[in-house]
């Protein structure tokens, strides 16, 4: 197994991070419902969750049921490539109004799940595998902000609630700035923090454990698995010695979007502090070899799945027609409008105490108490600074995940359009110039940072006339008709620029 010394760390911080892996962009959800196979088979969840990849995702939904579906469809995934029809689903962000009311933030990109390769001797996820990281229950960090150095930690990972909590992260998103690493903070940032410092949103993280007993699955869909010493990688727990592929999700809420309103940001797990963060995982790769094989052979250092010829991609357009098929019981729920409360019916609950267990809306009978507990007048969200990620305190306190921004996917216009943010405020800086393009088609928003570098040009001749209305509405369509060209472009600059 790897050494875990703060001296290797540090080095590997500098050279970018060395592990092989690739990133599987989900760009669009498949749903977002109260369903959760593996907590509440077979009936209602008692919160909701945003679901991507395999379409023939229910409330009893198993491996065979994603991967030899026999309904053209919903045999389908929202991911970039095909044989992964592997189920991935956490719990949205909320917005809550004043008045208690709420609307769920807009997703922006769909997800990113990676596969990082960190542990040694790996093996892939067998068929039938699946597994629960976090616990909606918990409403309290218990360490220092920010982490202690890496090189502090315990080397001996019996304390798992302890790598548990510094599985969740909350990025401030700010793209004008270098990004803060991955797993940095590890509450939700207050409204106040956010207004003034994520003007690009807010990426929700969770990281999956990657050392297991061998078994597919354990009555709490946790005690199979374990994380190793330093969350990512380090020294497995005894009885724990496979070694999966390092799971770890991304998903981008535009926070932004609700700024200088009045209300604060709150899961759907009727949590405002961030701990309660959770994320399942079905295994639904077409079959375990041939996910060991892409293990054994998608090494490529970009992470990209292009880079991978074993996979099959497809297009993003294609992706997002997939959707599961929304159960009886839960037919005519609205969970990403506005609604009185969370849907449905979650009550707001700050602890720091556990949040106890509540009514299920359409399960149980009785009525569940809209009223909140208490906002703890003792409890205050870290007030810190934009940090961002470089080579020595990544190395040396947040294990160094400094990954790819992305944007694509979520519910569009039905016929491309261009629209143009508003541009950055100049400021005195050796950078270019940047600004950010939207475009719109079908169910997807491609977001394009756009670089701008000036170029001196010396010719003779006749002064260019104005642009005209047409040849604006034109250059609008040469835009849109060449997106995927651009957006793919970008993906990879940003991905080189986050990982150096």
């Amino acid at each position: 197994m790897k050494s875990a010394t703060s001296s290797t760390l540090a080095a590997l911080a500098l050279v970018g991070n060395v592990a092989a892996f690739w990133r599987m962009p989900c760009r669009s959800h498949t749903g977002i419902a109260r369903i959760d196979p593996l907590v509440a088979p077979g009936s209602i969840a008692d919160h909701a969750h945003i679901v991507f990849g395999g379409g023939n995702f229910g409330d009893n939904a198993t491996y065979e049921d994603l991967t030899k579906c026999k309904d053209e469809k919903h045999d389908c995934t929202s991911c970039g490539v095909t044989q992964d029809k592997s189920a991935y689903w956490t719990p949205p962000l909320y917005f809550q109004y004043e008045n208690g009311s709420t609307e769920m933030v807009p997703n922006v990109g769909g997800m990113l799940a990676y596969y990082l390769f960190y542990l040694d001797n790996l093996q892939p996820f067998p068929e039938g595998f699946q597994m629960i990281s976090g616990d909606p229950t918990i409403r309290n960090f218990t360490g220092p902000f920010p982490d202690a150095e890496l090189s502090s930690w315990p080397t001996d990972p019996t304390d798992q609630f302890f790598l548990h909590q510094r599985a969740i992260g909350f990025n401030c998103l700010n793209y004008d700035k270098d990004p803060e690493a991955s797993l940095y903070r590890h509450t939700l940032p207050d409204k106040a923090y956010l207004d003034a410092n994520c003007k690009d949103g807010l990426r929700l993280e969770m990281a999956f454990p990657s050392c297991g007993t061998g078994e597919k699955d354990s009555e709490n869909h946790r005690d199979h698995v374990a994380f190793p010493s330093l969350v990512k990688e380090g020294n497995c727990p005894e009885g724990y010695d496979v070694h999966y592929p390092f799971l770890f999700y991304e998903t981008i809420f535009a926070t932004q979007q609700f700024a200088g309103k009045i209300g604060q940001f709150v899961l759907s797990t009727g949590d405002p502090i961030g701990t309660s963060y959770h994320a399942d995982f079905i295994m639904g790769w077409e079959s375990a070899d041939y996910l060991g094989q892409a293990i054994d052979t998608c090494t490529n250092m970009s992470g990209n799945i292009q880079d991978c010829s074993l996979f099959n991609i497809q297009s993003d357009n294609d992706a997002a027609q997939c959707a599961f098929e929304t159960p009886a019981d839960l037919e005519g729920e609205d969970c990403e409008g506005t609604n009185e409360g969370l849907p449905y019916r979650v009550p707001i609950q700050y602890g720091p105490e556990p949040a106890t267990a509540y009514p299920v809306y359409g399960v149980d009978s009785a009525a569940t108490s809209m009223q909140p507990t208490a906002k703890p007048s003792s409890f205050s969200q870290p007030a810190v600074s934009y940090s961002p990620a470089n080579p020595t305190s990544t190395a040396a306190a947040q294990g160094g995940i400094v990954v790819a921004a992305y944007s694509s996917g979520a519910e569009g216009a039905s016929a491309p359009a261009v629209t143009s943010a508003p541009a950055p405020a100049p400021a005195s800086s050796d950078h270019p110039d940047c600004y950010t393009t939207y475009i719109t088609n079908g169910y997807e928003v491609i977001e394009m940072v756009v670089i701008e570098t000036d170029v001196t040009i010396t010719a003779s001749g006749p002064a260019p006339a104005a642009p005209t209305t047409a040849s604006t509405t034109a250059a609008a369509a040469d835009a849109a008709a060449t997106y995927n060209k651009h957006k793919r472009h970008v993906e990879k600059h940003q991905h080189a620029e986050r990982r150096m």
